[in-house]
């Protein structure tokens, strides 16, 4: 068993986002906002869902949540939707305040969104856009937690989610080239390259925290030979919080802008780094929501990517990783684009043992990062811990077997999975697939 370091109960989190929200509203206003909501934006596709559950139950065992806290209903997909959406409904939208703050709560921090549960409905009833749906709702009112609406307000004033400033950002690939040319000589992390094939595209962090990712994606793509691009403007992070704050205008405006970017540069296509939630935001939702039902240039996620790279010869391999690895499956990119066969061609490329955690693929368990949770911030970090026990004792049964690397190709994943491994003493080492692929890869002439 995983060292159990966590109380029994979790603690009340008061959330300044949720509860100044819910001190100004009244009971007129939350009806007028549900039903607009309901019947004026979801119309058939909410009902069809709700008239279709038969409240069997099977879609529990999908739940990491419910899993985690031994199976207490409260915490199964159709429980949470029982709290809040159908409640709702049965009341034609007159409910309390207190009501819509539980409401909030749940939708916020006890679903990721992951579609692992849909996966178990006999309908395949998505449940995470049900919950979606009450995000949606607790916006307009004005109610979301504190710290991702936080994240929502810097994506909507400087178009990244880390306030990230305009002259901050080619100041720092310029930090991360003149670092790149002191390992390989005469390397460029081309910017504004009208005509390239690429532009490549991360999330806010990246040039905030993880500035080694940018490093080691110039690396690559030097090695590989690519003609390719970054933008020096806003577009450059593919990231999308309001996503899952419900404040769809908003992704909108953020996805018009990263497409824009690549068309304006006349690249062929965008290689976007190892982020699930950003795939997410410009392969299914954002480009949905703008009227595109494919985004209008083609998005290659880094998994495909890199898969492209080994198989055709692009990239070669010095010296495999010799320390036996595990691989998470992210929920957006394996549930979401099935680009689970091609992560373990790539890891068998670049990695001499892989060790298989169980379940996997599609049927994995989430991180608990995903989905925005992550993002409500230190408040709610016990509710996640709490919330994937069970994926403590995945990590713990899979290192067991001898893994003693953990494969996270994702952002959300990668921070979740941080904090499952800290908290339960899991002690495994966390990496992207791009930290081992820089690695162990052949590169060019040292300067």
């Amino acid at each position: 068993m995983v060292h159990d370091a966590v109380p029994a109960e979790e603690k009340t989190v008061l959330d300044e986002g949720i509860e100044k929200g819910a001190s100004r509203l009244t009971e007129e206003r939350i009806a007028e906002v549900i039903n607009r909501v309901l019947y004026g934006e979801g119309g058939a596709r909410i009902r069809v869902y709700v008239d279709t559950c038969v409240h069997c139950g099977l879609c529990s065992e999908g739940c990491h949540y419910y899993l985690s806290h031994d199976k207490d209903p409260h915490y199964s997909p159709a429980g949470k939707v029982k709290q809040t959406l159908w409640e709702m409904i049965r009341k034609k939208g007159r409910v309390s305040p207190e009501f819509m703050k539980r409401a909030a709560e749940i939708a916020h921090t006890q679903c990721n969104a992951c579609k692992r549960c849909s996966m178990y409905c006999p309908f395949g009833i998505d449940i995470a856009y049900l919950m979606l749906v009450v995000r949606r709702i607790v916006h307009l009112l004005g109610m979301t937690p504190l710290y991702i609406q936080s994240t929502a307000h810097s994506h909507s004033a400087t178009m990244n989610q880390m306030w990230v400033k305009g002259d901050e950002w080619p100041d720092t690939l310029q930090w991360q080239e003149d670092e790149a040319r002191g390992e390989v000589a005469g390397l460029r992390i081309p910017l504004e390259k009208e005509g390239a094939e690429i532009m490549y595209s991360v999330i806010g962090p990246e040039p905030k925290f993880q500035a080694q990712l940018i490093y080691q994606a110039a690396i690559i793509m030097n090695a590989a030979g690519m003609n390719w691009t970054m933008p020096a403007t806003s577009g450059w992070d593919n990231s999308d919080m309001a996503m899952y704050t419900g404040d769809n205008e908003l992704m909108g405006r953020i996805k018009r802008r990263h497409f824009e970017t690549a068309i304006r540069l006349k690249v062929k296509k965008i290689v976007m780094g190892e982020c699930g939630h950003a795939f997410r935001s410009v392969y299914d939702m954002g480009n949905r929501w703008l009227g595109w039902k494919m985004p209008p240039i083609p998005i290659v996620h880094a998994i495909e990517f890199y898969y492209d790279l080994l198989k055709e010869g692009r990239i070669k391999i010095a010296k495999k990783w010799t320390d036996p690895v595990t691989l998470h499956d992210p929920c957006n990119v394996v549930r979401g684009r099935g680009l689970h066969e091609k992560a373990r061609y790539v890891v068998s490329q670049i990695c001499e043992n892989l060790i298989e955690m169980h379940p996997n693929r599609e049927h994995n368990y989430c991180c608990c990062a995903g989905g925005g949770v992550i993002n409500c911030g230190p408040p709610y970090k016990m509710t996640r811990m709490l919330g994937n026990r069970v994926k403590a004792e995945q990590l713990f049964e899979t290192k067991s077997k001898g893994a003693k690397t953990l494969i996270a190709p994702c952002h959300n994943c990668h921070s979740g999975l941080e904090d499952i491994n800290h908290h339960y003493g899991l002690e495994m080492d966390v990496k992207f697939i791009s930290d081992i692929l820089y690695a162990v890869m052949e590169k060019p002439e040292k300067a």
